[in-house]
């Protein structure tokens, strides 16, 4: 039985790209532009995902987000879908696995407004993504938000099952 979803539980949609054989799978991964995350590195990686309303449909909204952290529009292609973990605070993620290349060089992410140092009244404007970077499964686990793991383990599942095939 699943649980019940009130209408203000916060949802997120996202892609988790990927390249290369099962055995040498890289996932790409975004790290958290800001003051807050600045000095954080393991556990502080996310895939690219974001928010949406119960009136989107949750896979426009991961390809939205997709280009909204990154700058560009993710690569076409047929998705696997990773299903639905809930991380730490509550949030529930959705995401589904793509096939696909980008270079992180050229990322360019949406800004926003954040009070900066809290509570001063100031305003500073800052990146939702500062970089992204391509990893191997082994240092991706290491990076991510531990919540999303599973993500990783089932795109994993699903890649080797494909090459069996």
């Amino acid at each position: 039985m699943s649980p019940k979803r009130s209408s203000s539980q916060r949802r997120s949609a996202g892609l988790v790209l990927h390249r290369g054989p099962a055995d040498a799978l890289q996932v790409l991964l975004v790290h958290p532009g800001g003051p807050l995350w600045a000095k954080r590195d393991a556990g502080a990686w996310s895939i690219p995902k974001g928010q949406y309303d119960s009136d989107e449909e949750p896979l426009a909204a991961a390809r939205r987000e997709f280009e909204e952290e990154l700058g560009t529009a993710p690569p076409p292609g047929p998705v696997c879908d990773l299903g639905e973990i809930r991380q730490r605070s509550g949030k529930l993620v959705r995401a589904w696995g793509l096939a696909g290349d980008l270079d992180v060089s050229v990322v360019v992410s949406n800004t926003f407004e954040l009070q900066w140092p809290p509570r001063s009244g100031q305003m500073i404007e800052v990146p939702e993504v500062d970089r992204a970077e391509w990893f191997g499964l082994a240092e991706a686990r290491a990076r991510v938000n531990p919540a999303q793991i599973p993500l990783l383990d089932r795109l994993q599942e699903i890649v080797a099952s494909a090459q069996l095939s």
